[in-house]
């Protein structure tokens, strides 16, 4: 799903998360996102990229089984490998947000797409 199409989502269902894998680097240094129910868990660390091992038991902490969760990454890559293992562990209602926060690389190696590139609420931390 697009970052608007989920965008829509959060705000027309107050049940759903958005859980944002990125690490604490791009929170803070790129921005985040800006909806009512926003979980920030990294999937892996920087620098390093060792996985963070606690990821599904913190970002699924007090959810239902079948809460609507959407997941965000950068591009669309690591927050599809953790959508995966949140649907591995029983959450049924997961989504990946396919053009992140920030989209992939144009022909001049700049990010300019995803949510942030949608003029979707987002916040400098």
């Amino acid at each position: 799903m697009t970052s608007v199409e989920t965008h829509e989502r959060l705000e027309a269902d107050a049940s759903a998360v958005l859980i944002d894998v990125r690490t604490m680097a791009e929170w803070n240094w790129v921005g985040v996102p800006v909806a009512a129910n926003v979980r920030y868990v990294e999937w892996a660390s920087w620098p390093g990229g060792q996985p963070n091992p606690r990821f599904a038991d913190d970002a699924t902490q007090g959810l239902e089984a079948d809460t609507p969760i959407y997941v965000i990454c950068r591009s669309g890559g690591r927050s599809a490998a953790a959508a995966e293992v949140l649907f591995a562990r029983g959450f049924t209602e997961v989504t990946n947000v396919v053009d992140g926060f920030e989209g992939d690389l144009d022909a001049e190696s700049h990010r300019g797409g995803g949510w942030k590139g949608a003029g979707l609420p987002w916040k400098q931390s």
